[in-house]
């Protein structure tokens, strides 16, 4: 019997709450590091799929919001490090942004990366937390003090389609 018919709890199985068809109700900051509490809110559709025999997803996500946009994450599970990387790209740049990385731990999904910000350096962090409820929720945030605070710039509440 080959090792992918068994079952897993080494964390490459975190993201199969995900599998499937979503609604996700948007907020996001209008501006994002200058101090700002103004948010935009907004629908989008998410359909996530696994690849790779389970230790890689990829999902889609579509919205009329601003004009429209499409997203892509993929998510590839290290076997080695037990750990997870997330990237992210969009039809708004056509670039793949740097990843995140990390794990779930008690329910919650931590994943932290580097970057950039209107030409400076920032952390990247993601927390999907919920995972169990049926109604996940992630969340984005930004720091550009090195960790120090975070400003959360956008969160998806999922709810199944």
């Amino acid at each position: 019997m080959s090792q992918s018919t068994h079952d897993h709890d080494d964390g490459r199985r975190d993201f199969d709450f995900l599998m499937g068809s979503w609604k996700v109700h948007n907020r996001r900051l209008r501006a994002r590091l200058e101090g700002s509490t103004a948010c935009d809110t907004f629908e989008a559709t998410n359909v996530a799929r696994p690849l790779l025999d389970g230790i890689a997803n990829q999902d889609e996500f579509r919205t009329d919001d601003a004009g429209g946009f499409i997203g892509m994450s993929f998510r590839f599970f290290d076997l080695a490090t037990k750990t997870w990387s997330i990237y992210w790209a969009d039809s708004r740049r056509g670039t793949l942004d740097p990843p995140v990385t990390g794990s779930f731990s008690d329910g919650v999904g931590t994943f932290r990366g580097t970057d950039t910000f209107a030409g400076r350096p920032i952390l990247v962090r993601f927390i999907w937390s919920g995972v169990a409820t049926g109604t996940p929720r992630w969340e984005q945030a930004f720091s550009d003090d090195d960790g120090k605070t975070w400003e959360t710039n956008w969160i998806m509440d999922f709810s199944r389609a």
